[in-house]
């Protein structure tokens, strides 16, 4: 059984089946207790098949310009609108930085000029929301491996975690991968999308994109990167905002 099926394929037979689960959007899935039992079943299955039948390096499907989306939707926060957000989007980032820190030997706080000036990578994929639609657009940005690399992770961390600008119950959002993800040649922080400076409905000035996961675990807002040895200690403990709410599972790979 493929990762997809293990995955999207269960949401789907459950959607199809009319077992209570209302597919409203990648961050509104409010299904029953039953349902996300069932769902953190699949979890461990997906992520060892995952591990297990593909190479760590092995990239996601990439497309040509021609079959790019003509509408990449945007879901989830369209605005973080928060004053220092705000303050932001006014002064076209000129004042923002992007920290990174936690388990690492060269803490960083860098411009999004500084970010667009190192060296980058521009890939066509396709978004697949858990809702059950997908997109195909391009994505420039930082590889995270490369920025990891110059913060020099210590030997002590195990997941990257991304706070984010927008906010969730009056608490900021949060997303968070392993280092295999983390480390993969395709996963990167975008600052640009379809030829163009990323927007603030997709996230600007940077946010996530680890291609072989679902929607939701592509951070928008993206603030700040964390190296931590483990997940417990923050927030709900479960790895991500939606993780922690409603039982989203942490590994999401398609």
């Amino acid at each position: 059984m493929s990762a997809r099926l293990t995955r999207r394929g269960l949401l789907g037979g459950l959607a199809a089946g009319g077992g209570g689960l209302l597919l409203a959007g990648c961050d509104k899935i409010d299904a029953a207790p039953g349902v996300q039992r069932i769902l953190g079943l699949a979890e461990p299955l997906n992520l060892h098949a995952q591990r297990l039948v593909s190479d760590r390096a092995a990239l996601a499907p990439e497309f040509s310009a021609a079959e790019m989306s003509p509408v990449f939707r945007t879901n989830g926060t369209a605005n973080p609108a928060t004053p220092d957000y705000a303050a932001h989007v006014a002064a076209g980032f000129a004042d923002w930085r992007l920290a990174v820190d936690g388990l690492v030997a060269n803490p960083l706080a860098l411009s999004l000029a500084q970010i667009r000036q190192r060296p980058r990578r521009t890939q066509i994929t396709r978004h697949d929301c858990v809702e059950g639609w997908s997109a195909i657009g391009q994505w420039t940005g930082l590889p995270l491996g490369m920025l990891l690399r110059e913060a020099g992770l210590r030997p002590q961390a195990r997941y990257i975690v991304f706070h984010c600008a927008d906010l969730f119950r009056d608490a900021p959002y949060y997303e968070s991968i392993d280092l295999i993800d983390a480390f993969h040649p395709q996963t990167m922080l975008a600052w640009g999308m379809n030829g163009q400076t990323l927007g603030v409905g997709h996230g600007a000035p940077l946010r996530l994109r680890v291609e072989r996961q679902l929607g939701y675990k592509q951070a928008k807002y993206v603030m700040r990167v964390e190296a931590v040895a483990s997940l417990a200690g923050i927030a709900g403990g479960k790895g991500g905002t939606w993780e922690d709410a409603i039982g989203y599972q942490w590994y999401a790979g398609v």
